[in-house]
């Protein structure tokens, strides 16, 4: 599965973003797909998630509440709408994808990153 995140740029804190991500490929095979962020220096963290079918949502503590993941099937994207942005928010946002490969294992796939920037 091929990835393609954007959305990403400078915003005031307080403010609001939305990423996409666009899966293209062997999206029959999605089972779920998420997103994850890294901040400079740090390492790349778990941010929320969504299965590729049904209700069923994961969020980081950090952002719950803020951010709302979801997806357009038909469109084969993924959304990250994120709100009340806050300075901490700042890093590297990826998208990933967990799909059945062609020998029956799951693989991880990545996307590549979009920056965001929150202003204080």
């Amino acid at each position: 599965v091929q990835l393609q995140a954007s959305g990403g740029g400078l915003v005031q804190a307080g403010g609001s973003l939305r990423l996409s991500c666009v899966a293209s490929g062997r999206t029959f095979a999605i089972y779920s797909m998420a997103w994850f962020r890294q901040a400079p220096g740090k390492e790349r963290e778990f941010v929320a998630a969504k299965p590729w079918s049904g209700t069923s949502e994961w969020y980081a503590d950090s952002v719950k509440g803020r951010f709302t993941i979801s997806r357009d099937n038909a469109k084969n994207t993924v959304y990250l709408q994120m709100n009340s942005l806050t300075p901490e928010d700042t890093a590297v946002y990826y998208c990933a994808a967990d799909s059945w490969g062609p020998t029956g294992k799951m693989d991880k796939d990545w996307g590549q990153g979009t920056l965001v920037t929150v202003s204080s």
